[in-house]
């Protein structure tokens, strides 16, 4: 069979942050080609927190200070973003060390609770040693203002034009911070859905935006670890583009956090504290193509 060289994907010419451009052998319409493209990091990322190590991930290596940030306080390690006093980033030829100095106080409390997580995967759960560990307190959510379903939809609707990474390779995530009106405002990548939402948390914690305001949009289903991760950043809403589970469900009622689930162009459903999203018939409004930080 004849092998055609075709010309690198497009953009392959130009640096694609978090990826690496690699030969990629196939069939398109019954024909045999070769060609350069696109394929995203994923490595292992060592956490560790006052010279201890505590965690590794598989992860993109983009906005890992953002990661480490987002990572302990969804874990409940730090308390607030000024207990984390320094983040050096050390790579190898193992993968990359992220190591994290932190107060006193987040110290013991990680020594308190400590456990090891090997490859965290979809279940979220690996390494938790006892039954006790899952489900932790959680806040519970105040009164927001009701989102317009409109709102959400719009929100959606911009992921595609700013997943520079996704668009380049097809094999990430993205985890999104809204305003109220719909308008993304941060967004973060990742191959893990986990991760592009620990980054996302982080870098709103470092900017000092005020969560409660908005709401949170993945490409993703929901698992009741983003759940957790949405309730202890203060979000009242995560909308999710595909389905949510069970225990999801539960702890979203429980933290009196609204979920939605498969928010895809007008359509939504709503598996908790409905009273959030009004669902008046209507259109959503166009993007203003205002682009993520």
């Amino acid at each position: 069979m004849n092998i055609a060289t075709l010309p690198a994907a497009e953009g392959a010419d130009t640096f694609c942050e978090g990826a690496l451009l690699l030969p990629v052998h196939g069939v398109r319409g019954g024909e045999a080609y070769a060609v350069q493209d696109w394929v995203a990091e994923e490595v292992p990322v060592a956490l560790e927190f006052n010279g201890i190590s505590h965690a590794v991930m598989l992860a993109t290596p983009l906005d890992l200070e953002d990661f480490a940030l987002g990572f302990s306080l969804g874990e409940g390690i730090l308390d607030a973003a000024h207990e984390l006093y320094a983040v050096e980033i050390a790579p190898s030829d193992l993968g990359i060390t992220v190591r994290l100095q932190v107060s006193s106080a987040a110290f013991t409390r990680l020594k308190q609770r400590r456990r090891t997580i090997a490859g965290r995967t979809g279940c979220g759960l690996c390494g938790t040693e006892s039954l006790a560990h899952v489900s932790r307190e959680l806040p519970v959510l105040g009164d927001a203002v009701a989102l317009e379903r409109q709102a959400i939809a719009r929100a959606m609707s911009q992921f595609q034009s700013l997943q520079t990474l996704q668009q380049a390779t097809g094999a990430v995530h993205a985890a999104a911070w809204c305003s109220a009106e719909g308008e993304v405002m941060w967004l973060r990548e990742d191959v893990g859905r986990h991760n592009a939402l620990d980054k996302l948390i982080g870098a709103l914690a470092s900017n000092d935006v005020d969560a409660s305001t908005g709401f949170i949009a993945v490409t993703s289903r929901a698992s009741f670890e983003m759940v957790q991760k949405t309730a202890m950043a203060g979000v009242p809403l995560l909308a999710a583009v595909s389905a949510p589970t069970s225990f999801a469900v539960a702890t979203a009622e429980r933290a009196r956090l609204t979920l939605v689930g498969f928010a895809r162009k007008d359509d939504l459903a709503v598996y908790s504290h409905p009273g959030r999203v009004t669902t008046t018939a209507g259109q959503a409004s166009t993007p203003t193509g205002r682009r993520a930080h």
